[in-house]
């Protein structure tokens, strides 16, 4: 399985592992086999119903309705759930943007009007080529969408996110931490943690100064120290408001 690596545009250097055809045949599948039980269920229960037996015409008009879900199944899932449908969840594999940003509802809009070209067009033959060509597994309708299909299987640890670990009495040194928003946090904490890991002692210092200027502070902590203040005092704060 491929990566891609991605530096946002906070210069912060993000990891893929890229999916290819094998994972996404199986979530397709399993997708297919969800289908075709609801549609099943919706026949069936017209067909035996007596409410719909009114005439032919009618029947078949209440069923186009009822399987009208399963038409938009892919564009709902994906919209509602991030990025995934209920076989990408199972096989925990998710469409996001290649360059980090966050997926709109027009990317999946996109990816799921492509699905003409590439699976009901010439028997799939388009996508499965597309994938197996692209450096990036990218489908037609991901490479017009900007998407790519990544693994999500790794767990992600307290440390992954803006969430720190504080006791209960816990006593914030800086209110003005309240200043800063979760994008920022995440962002510091993300260049925090690659910085104290390659103990790049001049970013921690770049790191303390810009936090100080930004949130009109002084300290007397070392870089270390402080930021890890910053973090829990934001988390106190968030968390008690």
């Amino acid at each position: 399985m491929s990566k891609l690596a991605i530096n946002t545009a906070q210069n912060v250097n993000l990891d893929y592992k890229l999916i290819g055809l094998g994972e996404r045949v199986v979530a397709f599948l399993i997708d297919g086999l969800i289908l075709t039980a609801y549609i099943t269920i919706i026949e069936n229960l017209v067909e035996v119903s007596k409410i719909f037996d009114v005439d032919d015409w009618t029947r078949i008009g209440f069923l186009s309705l009822f399987l009208l879900p399963a038409f938009f199944y892919s564009l709902l899932c994906h919209i509602i759930f991030g990025g995934q449908t209920v076989g990408k969840i199972i096989m925990k594999i998710k469409v996001v943007r290649f360059d980090g940003s966050p997926t709109q509802w027009y990317n999946f809009l996109v990816r799921w009007m492509l699905r003409i070209i590439d699976i009901w067009m010439f028997f799939a033959s388009i996508g499965v080529l597309s994938i197996l060509l692209s450096d990036k597994k990218q489908r037609v309708g991901d490479a017009a969408a900007g998407t790519i299909v990544i693994s999500v299987k790794k767990k992600h640890k307290i440390t992954s996110t803006i969430l720190e670990d504080i006791t209960d009495d816990y006593s914030p040194k800086f209110t003005t931490v309240t200043q800063l928003s979760d994008k920022d946090v995440r962002i510091i904490k993300e260049a925090f943690l690659i910085a104290k890991k390659n103990n790049d002692f001049k970013t921690l210092t770049a790191l303390k100064n810009k936090i100080c200027e930004v949130l009109n502070i002084e300290s007397e902590l070392y870089d270390k120290e402080f930021i890890d203040t910053i973090l829990k005092d934001y988390n106190y704060y968030t968390q008690n408001m």
